[in-house]
């Protein structure tokens, strides 16, 4: 009777592979596609390593162009320059969940904002005698860090081959930065306790979330399963209460009118178009 059963199980078996070989499928098909299957299930997450490069274009109506366009008004033979695009460098790790969803965590460095002369300039601030400055600085540093979640509407990264052709993706993301502006020092700023215009400036300082939403696409290349990407999205970064403190913990900040209600927020809203080179591994 068991021997039976053994011939039985046996004859299925030679069966089932004469079905699949008439099918059109050889012995080396069966093989790949039985350790495909086994890589499958040993191959329990989908990651990235991704370096990207940030063209930014900042909303033009912002804090900082009233605040150039106020103070270009009281030098003679010099202007400051509005903000208008800005450029920023970036890492990010992600991590793909589920069959379509893919989690990333970054950080981004900007590069300096703004304008830096040397030379002599005539300024006649508002409140104070005419002098000459020599450095004209009024530079922006921005850097943060971002967490964002993306959702594949076509073609998402796969456990067996990973990205194996153009994909589509929407998503958003939050995160953090922090933002650190130098003005020349003759600069008349307005201490808020005392409603006293003074020269005589450190690094106006301020922190501020961020969001974002956009639109992407992957597109596999052909060696170490890299990738690259494309992606457009609106950034929403405005940095209020932009200030600095004296020794007796007084604030002090930068007006576009001379007024406390002048105060000048850094407004980094815009527009992003953003390069990607990713890395894709599994594990």
């Amino acid at each position: 009777m068991r021997g039976k059963i053994v011939v039985v199980a046996a004859s299925l078996f030679v069966f089932s592979c004469a079905s699949l070989l008439s099918a059109g499928e050889t012995e080396q098909d069966i093989v790949n596609r039985y350790l495909k299957k086994v890589e499958a299930k040993h191959a329990r997450k989908i990651s990235w390593f991704a370096a990207n490069f940030t063209l930014n274009r900042i909303n033009r109506h912002n804090d900082y162009n009233d605040f150039a366009t106020y103070s270009s008004n009281h030098f003679t033979n010099t202007t400051i320059p509005w903000l208008g695009e800005a450029k920023s460098f970036g890492v990010d790790l992600g991590l793909v969940f589920g069959k379509r969803f893919a989690w990333s965590l970054g950080g981004e460095y900007w590069l300096k904002l703004g304008m830096n002369q040397t030379g002599s300039f005539d300024y006649a601030p508002p409140a104070g005698s005419p002098t000459v400055v020599t450095d004209l600085v009024s530079e922006i540093k921005v850097y943060g860090i971002s967490s964002s979640i993306q959702y594949y509407l076509y073609n998402s990264p796969s456990k067996l081959d990973l990205l194996n052709n153009f994909a589509v993706r929407v998503g958003g993301s939050i995160g953090y930065y922090q933002a650190s502006w130098d003005v020349w020092n003759e600069y008349q700023n307005l201490n808020l306790a005392t409603s006293t215009p003074t020269g005589g400036n450190t690094a106006f300082k301020a922190s501020a979330p961020s969001f974002a939403l956009n639109v992407g696409v992957d597109y596999p290349l052909s060696f170490f399963n890299m990738a690259l990407g494309v992606d457009l999205s609106y950034l929403y970064l405005n940095f209020n209460n932009v200030a600095w403190y004296n020794a007796l913990n007084q604030e002090v900040i930068a007006t576009y009118d001379g007024t406390p209600e002048g105060r000048v927020d850094l407004g980094l809203s815009g527009i992003r178009g953003k390069v990607e080179v990713k890395r894709y591994f599994k594990w």
